[in-house]
């Protein structure tokens, strides 16, 4: 445990999405490190998934706890135990989630009123923004988390509050994102507005979610200042709050069973996944995941496992979810066996800061949702970026044109999430293989790319270490401060 313990208590309520609620954990052990007390606040099925992780947390002396809340599932037409959205039966189902979201403000203010010590602060996403009212109610502070790093929320800012998406005439048309630091080329889909817009429910959450934000005391954020340190600097300004990038949080998992289970347990034992990477070359591998969420239809899959076989590099290939036409095809051509010795095919959640900082790998296939664009790059490897809604093609865009460590597989198309697998886009199998062959590529560019992510490492490494004198280890440190001085200004 580093720094001055303090008496705060903190309780955090994390979004039930694992790109989110990840992270909030590994904030939740960190603020735990310092001597607060921390309560996080989830549903029985999501609280299973970090249970073991908070178990160890809690024999360490760490003051850490779960607290469970019922979802409403049964009246907004949900089925019993689907209680994340990548258990949802169909991603269109996403707007079930919601309302069920929206619901949990009286039964959660009832649960927070009666724990003790009393709370100082909620630490909550931007998903939940009653619990703002909940915060006012109980007169303690309350800290945003948002799930993006800083970039894609200043695009998102400038997307959602100038008049910039109403000048441009066509969804397919790329234009000029104003007001930022680098040159950045999006369409309107890309672009993404946090769901403004794209259906009635998703346009309320947008709206309650902004006037919530106003009453925060700040922002905290799973980056470094080392890696967007304009974008930090631009997106308080927009804001007018204080932002704290407190990340990489993945780094904060040292033990081998936090990084084998972060998250939920791994489709694969660790120690046989690191026992399958260790009897490669180093650098030679493609990690391939394209996130908790992706619903890749059967052609778009049957085509990226083409692409990867004929690219003729050892890969490692973790798919979420197949569909029984898949099963079939991969049976009918016997591609498991084909790929036997040079590429392993695993179903389910990977433990992807195990494999990523594995010295066999040397590229990563994602999907660009920002926790998995934090993990490559706080693990030095170059991407091929393959993005799919949200703000992922923003987040591509950081990888590519700021941060120039990866390539583009080529995808245009930003689809809502309540129509993922629905995209008639798709990439084939000579797209996939061109792009990874090219990430892998030992010539000058690719040298450079490589040398881009050593760099960027190290200072990932060194913002979470007080004896670097880190600026994501002193971000925490004014967090503490600043919520204590609020707490004492509202309770007076």
């Amino acid at each position: 445990m580093d720094s001055q313990p303090t008496n705060l208590h903190f309780v955090l309520f994390p979004l039930m999405a694992q790109g989110h609620m990840i992270p909030m954990v590994d904030i939740a052990r960190l603020l735990a490190e310092r001597g607060s007390m921390v309560t996080i606040v989830a549903s029985p099925v999501n609280s299973n998934r970090f249970r073991s992780v908070i178990k160890r947390a809690a024999e360490a002396k760490l003051k850490i706890q779960i607290l469970e809340l019922q979802l409403p599932l049964a009246e907004v037409g949900l089925p019993e135990g689907c209680e994340n959205f990548d258990l949802l039966p169909s991603p269109a189902l996403g707007v079930n989630m919601v309302l069920a979201m929206n619901m949990l403000e009286e039964p959660a203010e009832k649960m927070v009123r009666g724990l003790c010590p009393s709370p100082s602060c909620i630490i909550s996403d931007a998903g939940f923004p009653w619990t703002n009212d909940i915060a006012k109610r109980l007169k303690i502070p309350r800290v945003v988390f948002f799930g993006p790093g800083c970039f894609p929320l200043l695009c998102m800012h400038i997307a959602t509050n100038t008049s910039i998406l109403n000048e441009v005439d066509s969804d397919s048309k790329y234009f000029v994102m104003p007001g930022l630091p680098d040159r950045i080329e999006v369409t309107k889909p890309q672009a993404w507005t946090w769901g403004k817009g794209d259906t009635k429910e998703s346009s309320a959450l947008f709206e309650r979610m902004q006037e919530a934000n106003k009453d925060a005391i700040g922002i905290v954020v799973n980056s470094f200042e080392e890696l967007e340190p304009k974008y930090v600097e631009e997106l308080a300004k927009a804001k007018d709050k204080k932002v704290w990038c407190i990340g990489p949080v993945s780094l904060s998992n040292k033990s081998f069973q936090d990084r084998a289970e972060r998250g939920n347990k791994g489709a694969i034992n660790g120690h046989d996944c690191l026992k399958w990477l260790d009897s490669r070359e180093s650098g030679s591998m493609i990690y391939v995941c394209l996130g908790s969420l992706s619903y890749a239809s059967t052609e778009q899959a049957i085509e990226l496992g083409l692409g990867l076989e004929s690219s003729n590099i050892p890969f490692l290939w973790f798919i979420r979810k197949t569909s029984e036409e898949f099963e079939a095809w991969l049976s009918k051509e016997g591609y498991e066996e084909r790929i036997r010795g040079r590429g392993l095919m695993v179903r389910g959640w990977a433990p992807q800061i195990l494999i990523l900082s594995h010295q066999a790998i040397g590229g990563f296939v994602t999907h660009c949702g920002w926790n998995s664009t934090l993990e490559g790059i706080s693990s030095g490897i170059p991407m091929v970026t393959w993005p799919q809604f949200a703000e992922q093609f923003l987040n591509e865009r950081f990888i590519i044109d700021v941060l120039k460590i990866g390539v583009k597989i080529g995808v245009e198309v930003s689809v809502l999430f309540t129509q993922i697998g629905e995209s008639k886009e798709i990439i084939n199998r000579d797209g996939v293989k061109e792009a990874i062959q090219a990430l892998m590529k030992n010539d000058e560019e690719g040298e450079a790319r490589r040398k881009r992510c050593r760099e960027l490492v190290l200072k990932a490494k060194r913002a979470m270490e007080e004896a670097e004198g880190g600026s994501s280890h002193r971000n925490i440190t004014s967090m503490i401060q600043a919520v204590t001085e609020e707490l004492i200004s509202l309770q007076n």
